[in-house]
Parts: structure tokens; sequence; C-alpha cells
């Protein structure tokens, strides 16, 4: 089996593969303090937790845009499984990274460009709600042309809370109406009507900027992209795992042999 691992800012995202079945999903925090004793010893619990065997992975892969966790973390995933992760670069990548500065591309996005182009056959823009909010432009033949990055529906709600003495951490849930009748009601309407609106207002004007003659599909990915695609008009579809998609298919093409 194929063990995917995203480590973002935030969340590390694991996914289990047989095949190019999605068998089991995991979402911890990023904590780079961890030491590879404490990663693999958290990983063995993740699978004892499932019910299932750490010992069945044969093979690894990994996306990171968090140097000071990776070589812990990879260092663990060797101790938990025994495999050598592939580390996800522009380099081992079959996509073009059309920008001023490639080098700055963050791992995450690159492998959402490889996945929609493999996975979609068109153009896309692939809105994915994270530490921020990213819209990757991507072509269908896999060339990467840039796009947007804003703060995450998360990041700007704990930047809210810390800055305004009198308010509270409140859960991130579909808002009931628009004009709230308390404190809790009036900040989950910003963050997710806000949101959902923000992501309205880029996509049309990205929309309007496309370069090619067919018009994108939006997609959106990320733990919070199904409770925001509800209040989107723009976004057509969503698929909360595409990011461990891509990095199943970078494995596949890459030469790892997934069972």
């Amino acid at each position: 089996m194929l063990l995917a691992i995203d480590i973002g800012n935030t969340e590390i995202t694991i996914g289990l593969f047989g095949g190019i079945e999605l068998e089991r999903s995991w979402r911890i925090m990023t904590n780079p303090e961890r030491t590879p004793d404490e990663w693999a010893v958290l990983l063995r619990a993740l699978f004892v937790q499932a019910g299932l065997d750490v010992t069945d992975v044969g093979q690894s892969v990994v996306a990171s845009v968090v140097p000071m966790a990776t070589e812990a973390l990879t260092d663990g995933l060797v101790d938990a499984t025994g495999t050598v992760p592939l580390i996800v670069t522009a380099q081992n990548l079959p996509i073009r990274l059309d920008v001023e500065e490639p080098n700055t591309v963050g791992a995450d996005r690159m492998v959402n460009t490889l996945a929609a182009s493999r996975l979609f056959g068109c153009d896309t823009i692939v809105v994915d709600f994270g530490t921020a909010t990213t819209l990757d432009c991507i072509t269908k033949d896999g060339r990467f042309l840039g796009g947007i990055i804003a703060p995450g529906v998360r990041t700007a709600a704990e930047n809210l809370i810390r800055r305004a003495a009198r308010l509270s951490s409140t859960e991130i849930a579909p808002p009931e109406r628009a004009i709230g009748k308390r404190t809790d009601e009036c900040i989950r309407a910003g963050m997710v009507f806000g949101a959902a609106d923000a992501v309205d207002g880029m996509v049309r004007r990205i929309k309007a900027e496309w370069p090619t003659r067919d018009m994108p599909r939006v997609v959106a990915t990320g733990g919070l992209a199904p409770l925001i695609a509800k209040f989107s008009s723009e976004i057509e579809e969503v698929h909360p795992d595409l990011t461990l998609q891509g990095l199943r298919i970078a494995a596949e093409l890459a030469g790892v042999r997934v069972s």
C-alpha cells in the first residue's frame, strides 16, 4: 500500500492508498517540534487505532511546505514503515510552472496542478482551503499559470479573535442567516459567507483574464471545501482529497508501485 503525506502549515493530511482507492485518511496538527521518534509513534498509533497494520505500507510519498517538519517526519516514516519516501519537487513532476518565480511555488500547489490536469482533463481553477486560501490556475496540459493567495478562513478568524478583546473563538459552521443576532452568529456569518463571496469574486476576476478559449472548471479542495462550497455560486465541484490523489499520481509517474 502507498502512504501519501501532505505537510501543510497548519495540518498534515495522510492518505493510505490501495491501488487508486483512498482506503483511509487522517488529519493531524502540524508540529515542527516533534522528533522522528514521536512521528514514528504517532504514525503507528494512527494505524493501530484504525485496526490497520503499518507494515502493510510498501511505499510512501511526501509533499511539504514546512521544511522544519519534513526531515523529522520522513525519518519517523522510515522508522514506522521501513519505506524511504519520494519527496515531491518540481523536478520530478511532469508539470510546467509558467510563473516568474517558480522556486517559490509550494509543493501542494504543484501537486494540485498534477492532479487537476490528470484527473479532469480540462482547464481548472483549484480553490484550496488551507492555512491560506489559494486559487491555482491550471491548464489541461499541466501548466501552472499562477493564481491568488489569500488568508485562510481559520487564519483570518484566529487573527480577528486575537486582536479583538471582546470577541471569542467561534466554531466554523454553516450560518443560519446573514444578520446575526448574537456575536457568535455574526462571526460565523462573516467567516463562511465572507469566504464564499470572496472566492466567487476572485474566480470571476480570474476568468476575465483566462488566457485560453476554454472557461476553467472550478474545483474546491481542503478540509473546509464542503462547507464553503455550499454558499459559493462559482465552485462547481468539491474534491476534499485532491492533493492526496495528486501525490498518488506523482508516485505512480515516478515508478513507485502502488498496490
